[in-house]
Order: structure tokens, then C-alpha cells, then sequence
């Protein structure tokens, strides 16, 4: 972490210092839980708690100074270290932009300087924020998002794990309206931009997906003429987004589309479900082939963008495809591929959905199951907006259409997806809607056989990752550490 004493705290973020001006914070966080010798501690309210009734504990934790936006006094009415903010999420705003701007005044001389890379996109952002880092991280010392963190709070998290020997800062950027991904590209200024695509995701808080492609956009425009832009031309809204960037652009496709200075081909599925291709940069390089160990076909854009990103930071098309055959998902829940002992196979999608990756992950699901009997646990995209309805309508269309064997649908807010398979054909026990989670982990619990494929997606507030670490793993055993929710 970049260090700033408290008076400095106090400029940056036009806050009022009630603590000693040389306290020196070591590291940064929001959740009390997380506090340790030497945090600052951000009380900032929340959906559901109000950080400021938990200073306390962080002081106990180690804590040397809060960030709040009212004073908090201790039990015995003495006062607490703080610096008085009106608002404490834009005041970490503050604090990361100057931050950022200190590494790089830190490295100008160098040879190697800071390089910021902003990626974006209605689906896939945290793969390929993962295998770009793991890319660059070959290369010299890389910083990018725990988990998904990718909005108003996690981009500052991550930029103040960043410290002058940070050569790539690789973060993640959501948003759930307009203006918010601007106010990101603000804060980071990113030397490269990458634009993965424009889905239906958070349709409904936009306002439809033109106002997405609106807000995605703010990526590009956010790069300075120095700076790269990387585009999916695969998606027609992310394409026509090459006008709204002064900076130079770098396009990629898996589908051969003209103009893609990064495509794929050749491009094949293993017997696995790992994509295989031959990856063609800019420069006239001959092509090399990348056999990822990434689950499904969708992930050749993911791969292909991180490629194309690597490539505009200077890495040499042999490290690039090297790096990218190594990795295999590096964050939880993304076709997270579990083998149980008895033969049944787990595929554990469910970290978040919108239409694009449900069709993806149910694509995969049907070339893997080939010759066994498929299951696809599913539970809601939310956040459809008027979209919702039609949208499940045409999963459950999706799944009879692709023969897969079993159908299980949890939750009210996606009984249309289970009225749709059962008015397409679905018959008997073929298709069923349960109300609850419990209800499902019984039911696969008595009926998985051994080589059975298991899919389970939905959003991520509906929680069926967790049903999936249920049947994946023996109940005796500890289930993993959960994510934070972030924004898509």
C-alpha cells in the first residue's frame, strides 16, 4: 500500500482530522472482520448495516484510524481516531486516484512503468481479469481484484493492495447504471481498455441494453489518446464503440470477423470441454496454439481478450499463449468442475447469469454429457427488468431444444424457465420446480447415479453455488470460503 499519514488522509479526501496528523495506516478495509494491526478503517453505511456501529471492534482488531462520516466515540466516551468524511465511499475514491497517481510518479524514470488495464463487460470480466493476471504476473509484479471486486468500493480495495512495485494493476470495472464506470476510469485512469460485451445483465436497473452499451462505453472513453482500446467485434454494440475512443484500437474475434487484428483459429472443444486454437496477434507473428484448461467454448473471447490485452502491454505472443494454456479458472464458481467419487460429475456456474452465459453454460453442459445423463440445476436471472419472463421462457425452450435428460428448477422467480420446458415438450420427471434449495439438495441427493453431469447456475443472490457445494463435497467436509457480491 502506498503510504499517506493521517493529515495527508485528511487533504486528499477533504475530511476533518480528530486524530494524531503522522498516523500512518498499513493497509485499508471495509469490514471490521478483516481489521488488523495497522488498518484504516472505512466505516461506510451499507444495504443491510451501518459500518459506523462496528468501529468499535475494528479499533479492537488493530485498527489505527476510521474514515467515517460521524463521529463515533467509544464506550467510555473518549474519542476515536478519525477523519470525518461527508461521504465515505467517494472519500476512498479520493484516496485510490492519489494513490494510483503516486505509483506512477514513483516508476516514470523506470523502464517498466505503471500500466493500468480496465476491463469491462456484461459477462466475463473476472475470467478474464483472471487470466490476464495471470499472464502479467510472468512478466513482473501484477495486482488485480480478489474475487470479483469491481465496483465503487472493491476498485479502491485492489488499488490499495498496489504499491510502487507494481508494474500492472489490472482491475475490474461493473457498474449498475450510467456514470459509473466513468467515475472508475476516473480514478484509475487505465492504459488499456478492454470491452468484453453488451448483454441483458441489470437490464432492468439500466433501462434497457442500449443504456448498458452506454455505460460500457465510458471504459473507452475514459483512455487517453496514448492508450489501447480492446473491443469485442463479435458484438455489434461493442464494435460500434470504436468511435468513441480518440485512443488506438485493437480489435479481437473468435468468429473471424473482418478487421480483428486477435482471432482464433482452428478453434476446437477436447474431450474435456477445455477450447483449443491457434492464437493470430498484430506484427505478422505466425500464430500459436493455446490448449486452455478453461470448461466450455464461450471462454475463447475471454481468452482472446486477455491475449489481445497482454499483447498491448508488451508481452511477446510466445509468453501469451505459454501463460494461457497453464491456467485453469482461477476464481470460484465459473464452470467450476468438481469429480465425485462415485462418478458423478459437478459443473458449478452459479457465481452469477444472464441469458448469454445460461445458454453458454447450457451449451457446454450438452457437448460434455454426451452419452451420460445430464442434469441442469437453475435457478433466476434477476435483474431482467420486463425482460425477466421471456428471457427464462427461453432457457426452458433452451434446455428441451438441447436434450438435456433433467431439468430442475429452484425458485419462484424462475417457474417461467420450468412452464416453458414443460409446454416445449419436457414430460414426467424429466422436468421439475422446487421452492426451495433444501428441497433440491434432497432430491439430487436420492437420485444422482453414478455418471451423471451436473450443471448448476443462477444468480448469484439466489445462492445455488452453494447447493452445488453441497452435492459436490461429502457433508462432513468444510465448505469453501464465499465470495463477496459484486456488480456485473
Amino acid at each position: 500500500m502506498i503510504a499517506f499519514t493521517a493529515a495527508e488522509i485528511a487533504d486528499i479526501t477533504n475530511g476533518r482530522l480528530d486524530a494524531d496528523p503522522g498516523i500512518t495506516p498499513l493497509s485499508v478495509v471495509t469490514d471490521s472482520r478483516e481489521a488488523s494491526p495497522g488498518s484504516l478503517y472505512v466505516a461506510k453505511p451499507g444495504e443491510y448495516a451501518d459500518g459506523h456501529d462496528f468501529v468499535e471492534a475494528a479499533f479492537a482488531a488493530g485498527a489505527v484510524l476510521a474514515l467515517v462520516e460521524r463521529p463515533v466515540t467509544a464506550a467510555d466516551g473518549s474519542p476515536y481516531p478519525t477523519i470525518v468524511v461527508s461521504d465515505a465511499v467517494l472519500a476512498m475514491g479520493a484516496l485510490a486516484a492519489e494513490a494510483v497517481s503516486r505509483i506512477r510518479a514513483a516508476r516514470a524514470g523506470a523502464h517498466d512503468k505503471l500500466t493500468v488495464i480496465g476491463i469491462t463487460g456484461s459477462a466475463g470480466k473476472t475470467t478474464t481479469k483472471d487470466l490476464l493476471a495471470g499472464i502479467l504476473s510472468r512478466q513482473g509484479a501484477t495486482v488485480a481484484p480478489r474475487g470479483s471486486y469491481n465496483g465503487e468500493i472493491g476498485v479502491p480495495l485492489t488499488v490499495f493492495t498496489a504499491g510502487t512495485d507494481t508494474r500492472y494493476l489490472v482491475i475490474e470495472m461493473g457498474a449498475t447504471g450510467i456514470g459509473h464506470i466513468r467515475y472508475l476510469a476516473d480514478m484509475v485512469k487505465p492504459d488499456i481498455g478492454v470491452v468484453l460485451g453488451v448483454g441483458t445483465a441489470h437490464a432492468g436497473e439500466f433501462g434497457g441494453v442500449e443504456n448498458i452499451a452506454l455505460a460500457k462505453g465510458e471504459l473507452l472513453e475514459g483512455l487517453a489518446p496514448s492508450g489501447t482500446a480492446i473491443i469485442n467485434l463479435d458484438d455489434d454494440r461493442v464494435a460500434a464503440m470504436r468511435a468513441r475512443t480518440s485512443a488506438s484500437v485493437v480489435g479481437f474475434s473468435a468468429e473471424g470477423r473482418p478487421g480483428a487484428a486477435v482471432q482464433a483459429l482452428n478453434t476446437d472443444t477436447n474431450a474435456d470441454g477445455n477450447p483449443e486454437f491457434d492464437l493470430l496477434l498484430p506484427g505478422g507473428e505466425a500464430p500459436r496454439h493455446v490448449s486452455s484448461r478453461l470448461i466450455g467454448a464461450h471462454h475463447v473471447g475471454n481468452l482472446l481478450a486477455a491475449a489481445a490485452a497482454a499483447w498491448a502491454a508488451g508481452v511477446s505472443g510466445a509468453d501469451i499463449a505459454s501463460a494461457l494454456s497453464s491456467q485453469a479458472a482461477a476464481s470460484r464458481w465459473r464452470m467450476e468442475r468438481t469429480e465425485r467419487a462415485d462418478g458423478v460429475t459437478i459443473i458449478n456456474d452459479a457465481y452469477n447469469a444472464n441469458p448469454e452465459s445460461m445458454r453458454a453454460a447450457l451449451r457446454t453442459l450438452a457437448d460434455l454429457g454426451r452419452g451420460r445423463r445430464t442434469w441442469a440445476v437453475l435457478g433466476a436471472m434477476l435483474e431482467l427488468g420486463e425482460d425477466s419472463i421471456r428471457e427464462h421462457t427461453a432457457v426452458g425452450t433452451q434446455v428441451v431444444r438441447l436434450n438435456i435428460s433433467r431439468l430442475v428448477v429452484v425458485g419462484r422467480e424462475a417457474r417461467a424457465l420450468y412452464v416453458s420446458a414443460v409446454q416445449e415438450g419436457s414430460w414426467g420427471d424429466e422436468c421439475i420446480f422446487t421452492e426451495t434449495a433444501d428441497e433440491a439438495y434432497e432430491l439430487l441427493s436420492a437420485e444422482l447415479q453414478p455418471g451423471d453431469l451436473v450443471l448448476f447456475k443462477s444468480s448469484n443472490s439466489v445462492g445455488l453455488r452453494h447447493l452445488g457445494d453441497r452435492i459436490a463435497l461429502p457433508p462432513q467436509t468444510p465448505q469453501p470460503a464465499d465470495e463477496r457480491s459484486t456488480l456485473l
